[in-house]
């Protein structure tokens, strides 16, 4: 390895790994939506955070899907709105 090649690899090694840092309600609602669904549905919804959370109301009442204790469900909430909310562009 050349030393402009090593320097490159060690510079990119020093970068914070950002791009994998999991977001906070990401990974619970992944694993809540592909158990009965494609998460395209969640995408397409564009849903504000009070529907939201009537939506998911309706999915543990009616669907089946396990209900989450206050605080999971407000990071759910928080992720939905920030990320599939109707402000959000497609």
């Amino acid at each position: 390895m050349r030393g402009i090649e090593l320097a490159l690899l060690l510079g990119l090694a020093a970068l914070p790994a950002r791009a994998n840092e999991p977001v906070p309600g990401e990974e619970t609602v992944e694993t809540l939506c592909i158990a009965c669904h494609s998460i395209a549905i969640v995408a397409q919804q564009r849903l504000s955070r009070r529907v939201w959370d009537e939506v998911l109301v309706w999915m543990v009442e009616e669907q089946g899907m396990p209900a989450l204790d206050r605080d999971q469900l407000s990071v759910v909430l928080d992720y939905l709105a920030k990320h599939y909310g109707p402000e959000v562009p497609r």
